[in-house]
């Protein structure tokens, strides 16, 4: 399929923020009917839902421009190996199966500088009132969701 698109005058970058942006609407339609349903149901929203919202879309581009970076720089056995391990490895390092306090220190420190863990601890202090949103969650956020689109870019191949 790559190949076929790598003979169109679409750009690398082009495919990239296409594939991004349509991975932002669904999100977006998605978290849109979530929360219709909770408010529907009697859930009351706390917190700073928007600064959330924010954080999520966010952390969308930037783990999209780690599986484009995977899908574009992979073969396709390859993508899908890594990309499941790699699932289950942030999902364990990100605070959200474990907390990151449990964790031996040094781990800690790793985890604090994956996308994961600092999605998690910006979401989470942005929907718990009383509470901040770390400073360090964010900047790391932030710097994940530009790196990682502009190295798929840069490393993106139309051919295995």
């Amino acid at each position: 399929m790559l190949k076929r698109l790598g003979s169109t005058p679409l750009s690398r970058g082009g495919l990239l923020a296409a594939k991004t942006i349509n991975v932002l609407v669904i999100e977006v339609l998605q978290a849109v009917a979530i929360v219709a349903t909770g408010v529907a149901l009697g859930w009351e929203a706390t917190g700073g839902i928007v600064l959330a919202a924010l954080f999520l879309l966010i952390g969308t581009v930037a783990f999209a421009g780690i599986g484009l970076l995977m899908a574009g720089t992979l073969r396709a056995e390859a993508t899908l190996a890594l990309a499941n391990g790699l699932f289950l490895a942030l999902l364990f390092l990100g605070g959200m199966a474990y907390p990151l306090t449990e964790l031996p220190e040094l781990l800690e420190e790793v985890a604090k500088v994956l996308p994961a863990a600092a999605l998690a601890e910006s979401v989470r202090g942005a929907l718990t009132p009383g509470v901040d949103v770390p400073a360090w969650s964010v900047i790391v956020l932030v710097l994940w969701a530009v790196a990682a689109p502009l190295v798929a870019a840069r490393a993106f191949r139309w051919e295995e």
